[in-house]
């Protein structure tokens, strides 16, 4: 039997063709009359496949009512109210572990272009200014470091696992609960972790419970020698406190992949030669992204096949034990 699936956002071709496989797959972009089509045949859809920035908008949700499974591409999912899925007994499903390395590799590499002034340097060298004017002004290293992990999960982890292994980082870390596995302080205020901190880098998930958790108070304590990093959501940060600590000389420099208002990023971060900025690319090499859209497909075909998914959310595995004749993890 071929399953009805609703895309939201665009896919690769090797993902369709996978898709293919076990649905019939309906384009959210390319219906032209979408109430229509939702009074028409969203009672047949069963699945969604979706992505972090699009999620499920709530009206979409609501014409679905035979939905079992939201196949999310991405690791965080504050776009998608799970807590409608979760009253619905609807899965989601998301793409963790295959892009944990490349996301703590684009950390590693903004704490090293925000140290090693990257930016100014390459232009010294392309401007002429090295012939002219002699060797440009030193930088820092970030050997024996401290940096301060707001959140621990499994790309915080790789991030500090490879600070330690690459650099002889010092690791702090700071979430709601320690976490008496790891091998790292865990520091119980985030503003005391900043004061002890010569960088913070941001890994925490996104949505209301940690909005603008970076706030003036822990950039300040960061202080004029310190350096932010985000590589998480950009609502985790107060980018307004954020311009405000940069521009006054309350923060020495930032890296920064994600924004408030993506894709827009504010044109004073764009004038400030001390920070550095990335379109959302934290996970974007070929090899991390065809294995997320393989980890959605096959989410999406494992449930067509068998009504089993690899990597639900964990707000979904308490309802997925209670129903295990109808839900298996894999």
């Amino acid at each position: 039997m071929q399953h009805q699936l609703l895309q939201i956002g665009a896919v690769t071709q090797r993902m369709t063709e996978q898709m293919q496989q076990h649905y019939r797959i309906h384009v959210l972009n390319d219906i032209d009359d979408v109430p229509a089509f939702m009074a028409d045949t969203g009672k047949d859809i069963s699945a969604v496949a979706t992505n972090g920035h699009d999620g499920v908008p709530d009206d979409i949700l609501q014409a679905l009512p035979n939905l079992k499974l939201v196949s999310g591409y991405g690791v965080g999912y504050d776009a998608v109210n799970v807590p409608a899925l979760v009253e619905r007994n609807i899965v989601l499903t998301h793409t963790p572990d295959v892009l944990n390395k490349d996301v703590a590799n684009t950390a590693l590499m903004m704490m090293l272009a925000s140290s090693r002034q990257l930016l100014r340097d390459d232009a010294w060298a392309r401007s002429g200014n090295w012939e002219k004017n002699g060797n440009s002004p030193l930088t820092r290293s970030i050997e024996n470091a401290t940096v301060g992990m707001l959140g621990m999960g499994r790309i915080g982890q790789c991030i500090a696992e490879k600070l330690q292994a690459a650099f002889d980082c010092n690791v702090l870390y700071h979430t709601r609960n320690a976490r008496p596995d790891l091998p790292y302080q865990h520091v119980s205020s985030l503003v005391e972790m900043a004061e002890q901190s010569d960088y913070v880098v941001v890994i925490t998930p996104g949505g209301t419970a940690t909005k603008h958790l970076v706030n003036s108070e822990v950039l300040s304590a960061l202080g004029p020698n310190g350096t932010l990093i985000n590589v998480a959501r950009g609502s985790v940060v107060d980018e307004a406190a954020l311009v405000e600590a940069l521009q006054q000389g309350k923060l020495g420099a930032a890296g920064l992949d994600v924004f408030e208002q993506e894709p827009s990023i504010p044109q004073a971060l764009c004038d400030m030669p001390n920070v550095v900025l990335l379109p959302h690319v934290g996970s974007a090499t070929i090899e991390t992204r065809q294995a997320m859209g393989d980890l959605v497909t096959e989410n999406l075909n494992l449930f067509a096949t068998a009504n089993k998914v690899i990597s639900p959310v964990p707000e979904c595995q308490s309802f997925m034990q209670h129903n295990g004749k109808h839900w298996q993890q894999a």
